[in-house]
């Protein structure tokens, strides 16, 4: 068999959900950041998108600008990064701002931070160059990090495909939920649904979840039983 060599300084194995977020410095349009470590006991969204001055990071930038307050108010940071230098994220930033009304948005000022990668060094860190898609600019990945620097969630989305922004605070609301509660959510779960509890440990108790009729549970099967959690008990905690 002939011998492959693979220079390892050259592969860049993406996190996994439970890693701890690898950590970097970078310069960003809202000044020096560490990373994971400036913004412990936060939760933080990680997100690459393609190039600055294009349509679709556009719109989504719009949209995030717009919700920003939304996703502060549940304890998240913000944080953006594409491979361009911070002088094109302020002029795109300031276009954005000054000349652009989609969809009844303007004046969209965006405080978050968007980091200047022009090295690619965090972009390969985190695996958002995809080498098929593009060898030059990043995919539009999202890295859900936790107040305790570790990674709970990823999504990529090809860079001809805009985010949906209702699902990406939806995951956040979830994850959240799940750590305050200690549950599973099932398929579509929005705040007020039923949620799954942690499946029994003994063959007791799997009996006398199926056959209890007076407790909360709702058991379709000895491994699946839901229980009501309110919209309102689970946005008094969201953001803790």
């Amino acid at each position: 068999m002939e011998n492959v060599n693979v220079n390892l300084e050259q592969t860049n194995v993406m996190p996994r959900i439970g890693d701890v977020a690898p950590a970097f410095t970078a310069k960003t349009t809202q000044g020096d950041i560490n990373f994971p470590k400036d913004f412990k006991g936060k939760w933080t969204i990680l997100f690459s998108h393609p190039a600055d001055f294009t349509p679709v990071c556009t719109t989504e930038f719009m949209t995030f600008g717009k919700m920003a307050k939304e996703f502060e108010d549940l304890n998240c940071q913000l944080i953006g990064l594409s491979i361009d230098g911070l002088f094109s994220h302020i002029a795109w930033l300031r276009t954005i701002q000054e000349k652009i009304d989609y969809k009844g948005m303007k004046n969209i000022e965006i405080k978050f931070p968007l980091i200047d990668d022009i090295s690619m060094k965090v972009a390969n860190l985190y695996g958002m160059i995809q080498p098929n898609a593009s060898t030059t600019s990043a995919v539009r990945a999202v890295f859900y990090i936790d107040p305790k620097g570790i990674i709970r969630a990823i999504m990529y989305y090809p860079s001809s495909l805009g985010r949906n922004f209702d699902e990406l605070k939806r995951i956040l609301i979830g994850l959240q939920t799940v750590d305050n509660f200690g549950v599973a959510l099932p398929a579509d779960w929005r705040p007020g649904d039923e949620v799954i509890v942690p499946p029994p440990g003994s063959c007791g108790l799997a009996k006398e979840r199926t056959e209890d009729k007076t407790g909360d549970l709702k058991c379709y099967d000895w491994f699946f039983c839901t229980k009501q959690i309110s919209k309102e008990e689970v946005e008094k905690k969201l953001g803790k």
